[in-house]
């Protein structure tokens, strides 16, 4: 019987293996290219096994940065994403960008050192009860006690973290069963009875959707982050097209739908089109696919999409009827269904609906004062999207900025915008970027920040200088918490508590963690400042100097519907 060295991949015939061996073979098998974390006592073991891996390692500066870099590396490329943390602080630092992955479904497989095994419960030091703490954030996590259950539960971990639902999984590994030898076996099937997905929908409730659909004179599509998770953005268009359907996306759902295209409706929600908040509310059909029905999405849900009878395609049963109730669910597989409805639909002019929709998107467009002498964000982010023909692969933090480049960037590919929806997290879009841009080398990618989201992660702008990446970051400083301050403004009588900043000199900051720095204070000079930052093949930031007190319209307001929007005559006169 041959064997291999414990270094090597996994083969023929039983041989004895530490469970730091098995991590890396585990990870390899699962196709695991590039991977993030910080080292630390309780992991050394696996660091040691890593030094001989093939796999691409990148050291964040801080352990929720990795986090963040891995969730956007799994959203660039639909892979799972991997994060390794040592125990105490370093897997407590994770549960930022656990949660951010658990709320907008993203497959992560995070390993986490552990103190000894005889040393668990004894405060020992940089003992923390990771699996306690992450459990409410993770959609499965476990503690390996006994190495002959490890190279299984990694296994399982990566089939958890990328079926269903997708979501963050976290693996609990004592330093003691690092080093602990046992069996290595190979490959083998997974069988996990307790937890079965459903990827086919039900034929009959396929059949009635597509009846509601042929039947329906002014529908409308609302599609969600799961169409891009389950590769199915394809199937989404056909299936529009082929039943002419307008199509409206959530945050995470843009770049599903090709938003240069006539059907398109844009976002819709608190931040969303005029025209697509009109839709909603005087359709006949919403054909929900891959959504949950988000407060941000829905306003005041005793108002939400009354005139119409609601289907709701979704691979996770316990969203359906969660927040809005539907009248036709259907549970599974976004792709598969879409391809049932393909074959079943009809296609039906609709001229009157359209010409309602076309009347909308004239008299309410996203827009803003272009005669402004101040540099507008919104005109930032129009000139990049120009410059960049709508390519670039977009990660932004949290705040004005995120609703500006949902507004004014129009996508046009799956995976092409990448954000924290559900949890929004400031500080994610820094990172993100360096996640996104090793998932895609050869994309432009560019981190659209705001200045206080910037300020939470900036040094991980160093990260990039080390692993050469050339990442833009198109900073739109205001010199405020611009959404906060927005609030402020409106609802507290511009009582700006807490919200202004004294910031650093970013350009120069930029340019101490070796990356090109640049400040950009004059509206006409922001087209050659783009130009400049887009040619430049180093870690490049701009920091661009915006109208301080410029809002996000138009706006629904907590508790209001999504007809009832703020904003929309501040429009009008700009127009």
């Amino acid at each position: 019987m041959g064997k291999k060295s414990s270094s090597g991949a996994p083969g023929a015939g039983t041989i004895r293996k530490p469970g730091s061996q098995i991590i890396v073979d585990i990870l390899v098998e699962q196709g695991v290219e590039v991977m993030f974390g910080y080292l630390g006592g309780v992991v050394l073991p696996l660091f040691d096994k890593l030094y001989d891996s093939p796999i691409k390692f990148i050291i964040p500066r801080h352990e929720q940065g990795g986090c963040h870099m891995a969730d956007a590396y799994a959203r660039a490329t639909g892979k799972v994403g991997v994060i390794v943390a040592t125990s105490g602080p370093g897997a407590t630092n994770l549960v930022t960008g656990l949660a951010t992955a658990m709320m907008d479904s993203i497959p992560l497989v995070a390993i986490t050192g552990q103190v000894r095994t005889t040393l668990i419960g004894n405060d020992a030091f940089q003992e923390a009860d990771t699996t306690g703490i992450t459990r409410p954030v993770t959609k499965h996590n476990v503690i390996v006690k006994d190495v002959a259950d490890l190279a299984d539960t990694i296994r399982e971990a990566f089939y958890i973290a990328s079926t269903g639902r997708p979501g963050p999984v976290l693996i609990d590994i004592p330093v003691d069963v690092q080093v602990t030898e046992t069996d290595w076996k190979g490959p083998k099937e997974i069988n996990m009875p307790g937890y079965k997905v459903r990827t086919r929908g039900h034929a009959r409730q396929i059949s009635t959707a597509a009846t509601a659909i042929n039947n329906s004179k002014r529908p409308v599509v609302y599609a969600g982050g799961g169409i891009i998770s389950a590769g199915a953005s394809d199937e989404l268009r056909t299936f529009a097209e082929k039943a002419n359907l307008p199509v409206t996306t959530t945050l995470l759902g843009l770049g599903c739908y090709d938003q240069t295209k006539d059907e398109s409706l844009d976002m819709l929600g608190m931040h969303g089109s005029a025209y697509a908040n009109y839709a909603v509310q005087e359709c006949d059909l919403l054909i929900a696919i891959g959504s949950r029905f988000e407060d941000r999405v829905t306003g005041k849900l005793a108002t939400f999409a009354q005139k119409a009878k609601i289907i709701h395609v979704d691979i996770d049963p316990a969203s359906i009827s969660k927040n809005v109730y539907v009248d036709i669910p259907v549970v599974g597989d976004a792709k598969e269904i879409l391809n049932e409805l393909i074959g079943a639909v009809e296609h039906k002019e609709r001229k009157e609906w359209f010409d309602m929709l076309a009347k909308w998107k004239k008299k309410h467009p996203f827009t803003y004062n272009r005669r402004a002498k101040t540099i507008k964000p919104q005109y930032v982010i129009e000139e990049l999207c120009r410059q960049t023909n709508g390519d670039a692969i977009i990660a932004t933090g949290v705040g004005q900025h995120q609703m500006w480049s949902a507004q004014f960037y129009k996508y046009k590919h799956p995976r092409q915008f990448i954000s924290s929806g559900g949890l929004g997290t400031m500080g994610f879009g820094l990172p993100a970027a360096i996640g996104a841009q090793l998932a895609m080398p050869d994309a432009t990618v560019i981190d659209i920040d705001g200045d206080s989201s910037f300020n939470m992660t900036l040094t991980e702008m160093s990260t990039a200088v080390m692993y050469e990446l050339p990442i833009k970051v198109c900073l739109l400083n205001n010199g405020y918490m611009g959404m906060v301050r927005q609030w402020q403004e409106l609802f507290y009588g511009k009582r700006y508590s807490q919200s202004s900043l004294k910031n650093p000199n970013f350009a120069a900051v930029a340019k101490a963690l070796g990356a090109v720095g640049e400040v950009c204070d004059k509206k006409a000079d922001v087209p050659a400042a783009l130009e400049r930052m887009l040619a430049e093949t180093r870690p490049c930031l701009i920091d661009f100097h915006v109208d301080p007190e410029e809002n996000v319209w138009p706006m629904v307001a907590a508790g209001k519907g999504l007809h009832e929007m703020d904003g929309l005559d501040i429009f009008e006169s700009m127009s």
